[in-house]
Order: C-alpha cells, then sequence, then structure tokens
C-alpha cells in the first residue's frame, strides 16, 4: 500500500511520517501529480493559511491530481488541520480563495461567544463524535485532541459532520463526505488516541 504525504511546501510532514511509522506503516512524500495518482491514501497536512496553502498546491500543479484522485479513482484522502480546511469550497483568511470543493462550506475566523475563550485556539480540548464512522472506531466521544487553529469549518451539509468541539461555543472539528476525511485537531500531536485515528484511517 502507497501511504502518500502530499508536500506543498507548508505541511508538518515530519510529525505526520512518524506517526504512520508508530502505527507500523511508511508513508512516501508526495511532490509531484504523479506521486499522488498513484497513491493507494492520501494525507493532506498543513500549517500555515488557506490562501497560501491553495496558491502552493494551483503553483505546483497538485490540486488537479488530487481531485482526480479523490473523485474519479475513489482513493481516501485524510486532511489534517489547514488540510482539512482547504477540503472546503471557500476560504475567507486574507479575502477570499477557492477551495478543492471536496466537502460544500466555508472556512472563517473563530469568533467565540465566551470572551475569555482566546483565539487562536491552541491546546488540547475534548472531541464530541456525533455519527458512527470508521474513522473513529474505537475512540469514546468525549476524548481529548490537541488543536491549533484560529479559523473554522463552517460544513454546508450536516450530513457531512462527524464531530464537533466548544471553545466559546461550538465548532465542526471532522468531517467526512465518502472517502474524503478531515479534522481540524492535530491527531499526530495528539498520542494513544491520535495514532489510533490514524491508523483507522490507513486500514480503511
Amino acid at each position: 500500500m502507497t501511504i502518500s504525504i502530499v508536500d506543498y511546501g507548508m505541511g508538518n510532514i515530519g510529525s505526520v511520517t512518524r506517526a504512520i511509522s508508530a502505527c507500523g506503516y511508511k508513508a512516501t512524500i508526495a511532490s509531484t501529480a504523479e506521486d499522488i495518482l498513484q497513491a493507494d491514501k492520501i494525507i493532506l497536512p498543513g500549517v500555515g493559511s488557506y490562501t497560501k496553502a491553495m496558491q502552493e498546491l494551483r503553483a505546483r500543479g497538485l490540486e488537479e491530481a488530487i481531485l482526480e484522485s479523490a473523485i474519479e479513482d475513489e482513493i481516501p484522502v485524510l486532511g489534517i488541520c489547514l488540510g482539512m480546511q482547504i477540503l472546503s469550497t471557500l476560504g475567507h483568511e486574507h479575502g477570499e480563495t477557492k477551495g478543492l470543493g471536496l466537502i460544500p462550506g466555508e472556512v472563517v475566523r473563530l469568533r467565540p461567544q465566551d470572551v475569555t475563550a482566546r483565539v487562536p485556539h491552541v491546546g488540547w480540548n475534548s472531541v464530541e463524535v456525533l455519527t458512527t464512522s470508521p474513522l473513529f472506531y474505537g475512540i469514546p466521544s468525549g476524548s481529548d485532541f490537541y488543536f491549533v487553529h484560529s479559523y473554522h469549518y463552517q460544513v454546508e451539509s450536516l450530513s457531512n459532520v462527524l464531530a464537533k468541539t466548544e471553545h466559546g461555543g461550538e465548532f465542526t472539528c471532522a468531517v467526512q463526505k465518502d472517502n474524503v476525511f478531515g479534522m481540524q485537531f492535530h491527531p499526530e500531536k495528539s498520542q494513544k488516541l491520535g495514532l489510533k485515528l490514524i491508523q483507522n484511517f490507513l486500514e480503511l
């Protein structure tokens, strides 16, 4: 099985690679369209801004390969943090930017109703699982995962929402549409349960 981590110059590739290794698998780094099209599983990591991420994917000729793999070949895709956000239709960080459009919705700035809830949202927080998904197999609802973000995903259809988190108000923290998955938190930084989640994805 070829597990490809997409390298578009903005991902925490080292920590994701180590997490995959800890699950007993070996990852390859996909830096070209050809690399992506040969993958059996695709992971989109990401740290930074939505606008810059999409600019880099397009400049490197990777966007169409990701879409072809996800839509036509039905390859499982997992977006992590910024990698989840760019699965959306549109992002509002530094102006409007068109995303990959794999799971309809928009990414907007976190605006907690509770003034004591700081942005960026950094640290451990509990994740409430809302629906059955192989991604969360063996992971109890209410488990803690590690977050670092200032924007959140407003999903168009509630049927695509897997889990939510509370931070001065609720926001979506995990999504799924068919073979495409995303999570706002960092499983590679979330210790045992984070590794379990990655392993669940790799065993789909």
